[in-house]
């Protein structure tokens, strides 16, 4: 049975959606952005912006009692690819040990204008 994931140390949702899904032992999140507590994209700078989307992601994670250690697979989508240097500096720090696969896109424009968003798949 599916389950919805909520984390109250992430952001609400910006529409109809579930901030992850858990099924059959695994949690697929929705795309975090890097929103603040009023809804509004912050900071301004890709690194931050990378740097607080997988903090909010962690969070989601940790609420079903999984981690960043679990991620299998990740997406990231990039406004601008000339970003890809300093997301992946950031990135990195979270993911150490054994880096999951991973995809980077750019895409014309995310959700409020972020400059980064990510989605990860990880197992329970």
């Amino acid at each position: 049975m599916k389950k919805s994931v909520f984390s109250p140390d992430a952001p609400k949702p910006i529409g109809p959606y579930s901030q992850a899904i858990e099924y059959g032992g695994m949690i697929f999140t929705s795309g975090q952005v890097s929103l603040n507590a009023d809804g509004a994209i912050a900071p301004d700078d890709v690194a931050g912006q990378t740097r607080n989307v997988l903090n909010n992601l962690k969070s989601i994670l940790e609420s079903r009692g999984s981690s960043l250690d679990k991620v299998i697979k990740t997406t990231v989508f990039l406004k601008d690819m000339n970003d890809f240097a300093k997301m992946n500096e950031v990135y990195a720090q979270f993911f150490t040990e054994l880096p999951p696969a991973r995809s980077t896109v750019e895409v014309a424009r995310l959700p409020k204008d972020a400059k980064v968003e990510i989605e990860v798949t990880a197992y329970v």
